[in-house]
Parts: C-alpha cells; structure tokens; sequence
C-alpha cells in the first residue's frame, strides 16, 4: 500500500502538475470575480457538458460512486495519519519529512480546489435564478414577511388534505420517489427551459445512517455529479430533499438559490405529496425567518396550520432530537464556514434566505402565482 501511495505521489507532482494546477487556480479564483462570464460561460456552456457527462459516466451504478470515493479519500487520510504518528513516535521526523509532507498536502488541496470547481463549484459565482426570471431580491419588510407565511401556509394546508398515506407511503420506494423528482423537473422546465434535467443520477447516499447524527439529508457530490439522498430522513421530506439535490445538480450551488428552484420544480407536479413536501419546506422557512421577528405572530399562525402539518413538525423535531450528539455542532461549524467560504455570506441561514426569492416571485408575478 506503501509503494503504491510513494508512487502514486511521485508520477502526479512532477513539476509540469505543479505549474499545471497552480495555473488553474490562479485562473478559477479571477474569474470568479466575474458572474457574468462564469454564467454564460460556464454555468451554460461547460458545466452542462461536464455534468452529463459525469451522470452518463456514473448514473446507471446502483450505488453511490461518489460515496465510495470519499471512503477512498478518508482510507488515505488515515494511512498518512497513522504514518506520521508512527514516524513522530520512533523520533524520525526530519526537516526533509516535514516538507515532503506539506509538499503532498499542498498538492493535493490545490488540485482539489481546481477538480471541484472545474466540475461544479464555479456555480456558487455564476448571476442565477433571480437573473434569470428577472427577480429583483432587495430587503424586505415584517408585511411581506408575514404575508408570504400567510400564502404558504394557505398552500400547505390546502396540499396537506391530498397527500394521503398511500402517496406518502408510495415513496418508500427510492426508485418511485426519484423517477417523480425526474419527472417534475421534466414538467418545469417547459415553463423555465434552463431547469432541463437528462441523464439522472439520483442514489441513496451510503451514509444515510450516519447522516442523522452528522446533520445532512442530502448532498451533490461534486466529483461523480451524483445526488445523494439521506432516505431515513421524516418521509414528508423527501421529495423536497431530492428536489433540492437535482438543483443542485442543474447547476444551482447556492443553498438559497436550490431551495428556490426545488420550488419552482415542485409546486406545480401533479403528485400531492411532492407539492406538500415543497409548500411544507417554504413554509417552514417562512415561519423561522418570522419568528426571529415576530414570534408571537409565527406561533399564532402556526396553531392555525393543518393537523398534518402539526403532526409533520412534531415529526421532524423528534427526528432532531433523536439523532443529537456532541459532533453534529463540530460539522456543522465545519459546514457553516465551507458556505461562508463559497460565496454565501449568511453560512447555514443561506437556506431560509429563499424567502427573499419567494417575496419577489410573488411581488412581481402575483400573490396567486405562489
């Protein structure tokens, strides 16, 4: 394993690689500073080559490629781990040792930062969905914010009624829920031409167990273009979670901007349990942002909210309360600065930031258009 590794490193870091990657990402770093060039040239031109490709490449395994990847990266970070307790142990660290190893590490953080930009991240640069419908996002008042919970919940009720058991208990067949998430962005993109989805490539993540306690539901696995569903998530969430991972996965990497476009893919589908599962999420979101504002208005309003949607929200905080541990903090600060790092200001708030794309959806479409 030893040799394999020493040689590995020794063919991939030879000086033209070094001039190669640091080239690259000089280059990912400048144009980032320029939406307008990585939205119509990469957000339009490469990514979609690069993303069909990866789906063609990777979408009819049954398993999760990505997944298997990342336990690859995690076996090596180990190995090198124990190396260097080992050498630190029998007092072999030299000077020539310490630079060797900081030589790899660099390497290997350049060349991922270029592979995953290259494969998707530029997307967290590109102008976006508002540009696209023309939305104009700017700060919105207490009214707005409450008459959009108002819409919503008025939306979720009225879906809560048709989502029956028997729909919600049909998606318990990965297979079934993820040929309707394919279909509804199908449907959508009719009406939104840029939100065309083919090839698919959606699978249970293999560490949907483990995601209960590291606190995701899903997530785009940038190098294998697969997304990843935590499938022992609430079912009443499902869909929307496997809405906002095709987003991603379209090109959307902003966490606001994906939650926006699951909305535009699922609120008109015809299954009933998928426009619950987005009309639930929006509202959700909604009442958060209300009550940091008015939590006495977000909980009147929630005690007018279905049974359901009751049963739905008591639901989910058991869910939190039974997957809490000490770790999931530590991740998500992790996580929180990755955001902060690409392009999302507000780090894990950036998903309920989709409120401000839902007001000026509404305020420039309709009240009834929502």
């Amino acid at each position: 394993m030893q040799k394999i590794i020493a040689r590995f490193f020794s063919k991939l870091m030879k000086s033209k690689s070094w001039v190669l990657v640091i080239l690259l990402s000089v280059f990912i770093k400048w144009v980032s500073l320029y939406p307008d060039w990585v939205e119509r040239n990469y957000s339009n031109t490469f990514y979609p080559l690069i993303s069909r490709l990866q789906r063609f490449l990777f979408g009819w395994i049954p398993f999760s490629i990505g997944d298997l990847l990342y336990i690859f990266f995690c076996l090596i970070i180990l190995y090198k781990t124990g190396n260097l307790i080992k050498t630190l142990w029998r007092r072999k660290f030299t000077r020539s040792y310490m630079v060797t190893g900081l030589q790899h590490l660099l390497f290997f953080v350049l060349l991922l930062y270029v592979v995953f930009n290259l494969c998707w991240g530029l997307n967290y640069n590109r102008k976006g969905i508002a540009w696209q419908l023309g939305l104009h996002l700017k700060r919105y008042s207490l009214q707005d914010l409450d008459t959009l919970a108002v819409l919503l919940q008025e939306k979720t009720n009225y879906y809560a009624q048709f989502a029956t058991k028997t729909q919600r208990d049909s998606l318990n067949r990965k297979k079934i829920l993820f040929q309707h998430a394919v279909n509804a962005f199908r449907y959508s993109s009719y009406q939104y031409p840029y939100l065309a989805y083919k090839i698919p490539s959606i699978k249970p993540s293999l560490f949907s167990y483990l995601g209960n306690y590291l606190g995701f539901q899903g997530y785009y696995n940038a190098f294998s273009g697969e997304a990843q569903v935590n499938t022992t998530i609430p079912r009443f969430m499902e869909p929307f979670v496997t809405l906002h991972e095709v987003a991603h996965q379209v090109g959307y990497a902003k966490e606001n901007e994906a939650n926006f476009v699951a909305y535009l893919a699922g609120k008109e589908y015809e299954h009933y349990a998928f426009r619950y599962s987005i009309y639930n999420g929006m509202y959700m979101y909604a009442l958060d942002e209300l009550s940091l504002r008015d939590s006495a208005r977000a909980k009147a309003l929630f005690s007018s909210s279905h049974p359901q949607v009751k049963a739905d929200a008591e639901e989910f905080r058991n869910y939190l309360r039974k997957y809490k541990n000490p770790i999931e903090p530590v991740i998500m600060w992790f996580y929180n600065h990755y955001l902060k790092a690409n392009n999302q200001p507000s780090g894990k708030r950036s998903y309920q930031e989709v409120v401000v794309w839902l007001i000026a959806y509404y305020k420039k479409y309709g009240k009834e258009a929502l």
